[in-house]
């Protein structure tokens, strides 16, 4: 999660879904920390006390702001590429913003260490103006025509970022994790000009302060138990290869981040396609300079753990036209998006790890991207599965379709209230879906609960209560105990309510058996639909991309609803629900999904 604060918080002084009384809310915080462990609660504190103590903000003392060249006079000629290219990348550098807004409201002239980020809209936005995402862009333009000016448009802008950015301060350098996208993006793009061998001077001096950044903060990285840590280590790794450093402890760092984080199936401790590849990205980018530089392999397991992430997303992503489900929390972020692909494609990230990291490729053969950097095409595809399993999630494909579902084990923190839920895609549609993320600063607090509450998915939600209360921003307390079933998940709530989730599929027929029990007087599914003219039907309801009956060993109530769902970060809209409510007899309920 890219622009989050510290986790053990609450929203503006309360928290929706979160206890009204400060006993309650304590009790709640005090909940989440013991679910997250010793570990990154103890590193959150030490991190709180060396910020306490002004030692993390000695670190990031005035430094000079970079000046003298940042990239080089002349660009290379531009390689052989998929027919369009050439005019896609011309299209997309005129269409670059003459000055982004770095500042979005942020005090630029107070300490990075000392803003309050969720405010204003949060700085997620504001931190992708200046991650420099233009650079490789604008190398490439330089590339592809020589006299457009685009190498001194590039050298202007980064000159301009510095001197309205001077070192550590203003909201662009209040995370770490900004500062190693920065130094990705620069890095990537002094390759792609061949210039990262030796680096002009102003180059050399912003990627000192970009590591020096990272460094002052390690422990709220670590803390976090997602991308920060991994896209913080790459930054530094990146910074060390090109300033002539030892990228050998950034590179084990990374190693052994990746191997806490990312199982050996390829499940990541956030299960969300959009930061699975982001992280991709991230170590695409990495490898790919090292490779470049000669330098050592990275240690085990990366190479193993980035293709077992590859395969997990190449798994969920539409071969048609790359998309993904809503699964988690995501915020829309494309690093180093050399093949123009976009936040709404993925084809194009999996391509290039996986002919980095598996030796396959994908669903882009004729990807840019990977022309750019130089990556034959392998002969081997990745597969498909039609039964697969990962830490966090399994899948099935058949007939066209194909679906996820939301499991266990809960080792790290989860995002949303999501568990058991179901989403189902046929060809190109995502017929069964998730509400998705909305933002982390909602303009209206009943964002969080509409999108990311228990309400918003499609498991059974017991007397209309969260099964795990917010006890901050990024923080959910109480989580279920949570077990695998041959084809599913099991769960049991904190208040005794217990859920088993089993999916099947016969052709164009799928099926999902919830099982539930427990002290619970009413519950509910809420089945978000894909748009349509939807309508009641006997024993459910009928649509444009499906018929849906639902069967019960109790009285059912089902009527279509309005939900919510979000389309990209920042965005909501209403959404077709299907609503199936019940009382507290009821015990075995069987929705059956038929696809055209």
């Amino acid at each position: 999660m890219s622009d989050q604060a510290t986790f053990l918080t609450r929203i503006d002084g309360q928290v929706a879904g979160a206890p009204r009384h400060a006993a309650g809310g304590r009790l709640l915080l005090l909940d989440a920390a013991w679910r997250l462990g010793p570990r990154p609660v103890a590193l959150r504190l030490a991190d709180q006390v060396l910020r306490r103590c002004g030692l993390a903000r000695m670190r990031l003392a005035a430094q000079p702001v970079p000046s003298g060249r940042f990239l080089p006079a002349k660009a290379p000629p531009a390689p052989e590429l998929p027919p369009g290219t050439h005019g896609a990348v011309l299209d997309a550098a005129a269409a670059l913003p003459a000055l982004p807004d770095w500042h979005g409201g942020f005090d630029p002239a107070a300490h990075a260490l000392a803003i309050t980020l969720h405010q204003r809209g949060g700085a997620r936005p504001v931190w992708e103006a200046n991650r420099l995402a233009a650079l490789p862009l604008l190398a490439q333009a330089a590339r592809l025509d020589p006299g457009g000016g685009h190498l001194a448009r590039a050298e202007a802008l980064v000159a301009l970022w510095c001197l309205s950015n001077p070192p550590f301060r203003g909201v662009a350098w209040a995370c770490g994790q900004e500062a190693a996208f920065r130094a990705l993006h620069l890095a990537l793009a002094l390759a792609l000009l061949d210039a990262d061998r030796d680096s002009p001077e102003g180059a050399r001096a912003l990627l000192g302060l970009c590591a020096r950044r990272i460094a002052a903060t390690p422990l709220y990285a670590l803390a976090q138990d997602n991308n920060h840590p991994l896209s913080e280590a790459a930054g530094a790794y990146a910074c060390a290869l090109l300033l002539g450093g030892d990228p050998g402890r950034p590179a084990a760092a990374l190693a052994a981040r990746l191997a806490r984080l990312v199982a050996p199936d390829g499940g990541f401790a956030q299960v969300s396609p959009g930061y699975a590849r982001a992280l991709l990205d991230t170590l695409s980018v990495v490898e790919w300079l090292r490779r470049r530089h000669g330098a050592p392999a990275f240690p085990a397991p990366l190479a193993e753990r980035a293709a077992a992430l590859t395969a997990w997303l190449h798994r969920l992503v539409e071969p048609a036209t790359g998309s993904t489900p809503r699964l988690g929390l995501e915020d829309g972020a494309a690093l180093a998006d050399l093949s123009l692909a976009g936040r709404a494609d993925s084809r194009a990230s999996v391509e290039r790890a996986a002919r980095l990291f598996a030796g396959c490729g994908a669903d882009a053969p004729e990807d840019a991207g990977c022309a750019w950097l130089a990556l034959m095409r392998p002969a081997r595809k990745l597969e498909r599965p039609p039964r697969w399993q990962a830490a966090g999630s399994m899948g099935w494909a058949e007939a066209g379709a194909a679906a996820v579902l939301r499991t266990g084990p809960l080792r790290f923190r989860p995002g949303q209230c999501d568990l058991l839920h179901f989403s189902l895609r046929d060809g190109a549609t995502w017929v069964i879906r998730d509400g998705g993320t909305g933002s982390y600063d909602p303009p209206s607090a009943w964002w969080w609960p509409a999108l990311g509450g228990a309400a918003g998915h499609d498991g059974p939600v017991f007397d209309g209560q969260e099964p795990m209360p917010r006890a901050g921003r990024f923080l959910l307390a109480r989580w279920p105990r949570v077990a695998p079933l041959p084809d599913g998940a099991a769960l049991r709530d904190a208040n005794g309510n217990a859920a088993a989730r089993e999916v099947r599929v016969a052709g164009r027929c799928w099926t999902v058996e919830d099982r539930i029990a427990g002290p619970f007087r009413r519950v509910a599914w809420h089945w978000r639909l894909c748009p349509g003219p939807w309508r009641l039907a006997e024993g459910g309801a009928i649509g444009p991309a499906a018929a849906i009956t639902v069967q019960a060993d109790a009285p059912l109530r089902i009527r279509l609803a309005q939900g919510w769902e979000s389309p990209a970060y920042g965005e909501i809209q209403p959404a077709a629900l299907l609503l199936v409510e019940a009382e507290a007899l009821v015990s075995h309920v069987t929705t059956r999904i038929r696809l055209p």
